[in-house]
């Protein structure tokens, strides 16, 4: 009996440690397994980020029809988006109202804008009243003439803005404000030469604003450029055609104004025209203040009155080439009322690190 009592208690201490042990091997399982769990779902959630931002396209359109009102109740099976003529799937379709905007106003300032740009400038503050708000869209002043100066980069401070605003000045001959030109373009034997003083390169100037300006504004925006000028470039070292790809390329739509003085060249229609329809934007010409308000009341309007549809490519491949996108009416009845789409006709793909 002396030798049994100590064996049983040994017996009794072991079964209890491997009871212990027991429990310390299910609760590590568990703990093990909700580790995994976190980690994948956190993967999954990163390989969608990735897909995401790889492959999903957005493009923003807006309706109207032959009297030009705006048309907000279309549905989703009213159109067909399609890309290099192939029909695409849409993951989203929704009436677009509240996208913060990025609205950057170049604004002329060579001497054959001195008549006009007290109006230009009055305008662009009322229109800044009555569109931007300070919590959460932004607005650039870029004047340029041969160069363009961010003498305001992007801000939901509306003072400063007002305040910068009204400080432009037009160029008589040298640019009279703070900002140094912005840089970017090179110029070199073989190339044209820097822009001499008193000369306009608004192609140079839009492509220089699109790069260093609305590409670097962060978060899904609505980016646009007003474009206050006469269209009429003198110096640009790049083209029309490379202006309209780095619009395309930082996702920026172009409003072009054309005011001009008649003791000069006029107003370049063409050209405005052109950089703003393949950008997916318009052009307008007012002839007097009313017509230049009027004009800035528009682009509110259609910058609130938009859709968004985005797809996934069927086009896989990330070469960076140019996809062509078309939007068709599918809805017979609607067709019958020749409504107008206005959008970018397309965007460049990305290309494999």
């Amino acid at each position: 009996m002396t030798h049994q009592r100590p064996h049983r208690k040994a017996v009794y201490q072991f079964a209890i440690c491997i009871c212990q042990f027991s429990i310390f091997n299910f609760l590590l399982f568990l703990i093990s397994g909700f580790l995994f769990a976190a980690q994948a779902q956190t993967s999954q959630q990163d390989v969608d980020v990735i897909r995401t931002e790889t492959d999903l396209t957005n493009l923003l359109f807006t309706a109207t029809d032959k009297n030009n009102r705006y048309i907000t109740t279309l549905q989703q099976n009213d159109i067909r988006v399609l890309e290099d003529g192939v029909l695409q799937t849409l993951f989203t379709f929704q009436r677009e109202t509240d996208r913060p905007l990025a609205i950057a106003f170049m604004i002329d300032v060579s001497i054959s804008e001195e008549r006009t740009l007290p109006d230009e400038k009055a305008a662009a503050r009322t229109f800044v009243e009555n569109v931007i708000r300070s919590n959460k869209d932004q607005a650039a002043i870029i004047p340029f003439e041969g160069y363009a100066h961010l003498e305001q980069p992007m801000t939901r401070d509306l003072i400063n803005f007002y305040r910068v605003l009204e400080a432009v000045e037009v160029a008589s001959p040298s640019y009279l404000g703070a900002a140094p030109p912005m840089g970017g373009i090179e110029s070199g034997p073989g190339t044209i030469a820097p822009p001499r003083e008193g000369s306009t390169a608004i192609w140079d100037s839009i492509a220089i604003t699109c790069r260093h300006v609305l590409a670097q504004s962060l978060g899904q925006r609505r980016r646009a450029i007003i474009l206050l000028t006469d269209g009429q470039d003198t110096s640009s070292r790049l083209s029309r055609s490379d202006a309209v790809d780095e619009a395309i390329q930082s996702d920026t739509v172009i409003y072009a104004i054309g005011i001009g003085d008649k003791r000069y060249e006029g107003v370049n229609k063409g050209a405005l025209n052109s950089i703003a329809e393949r950008t997916g934007g318009r052009a307008f010409f007012p002839k007097k203040e009313d017509d230049l308000r009027t004009a800035f009341a528009e682009i509110e309007q259609e910058l609130r009155a938009q859709y968004l549809v985005a797809y996934s490519s069927t086009n896989r491949k990330h070469d960076g080439s140019y996809r062509k996108m078309n939007i068709e009416i599918t809805n017979s009845e609607l067709r019958k009322e020749q409504l107008k789409l206005r959008y970018r006709p397309g965007y460049y793909a990305k290309r494999s690190r």
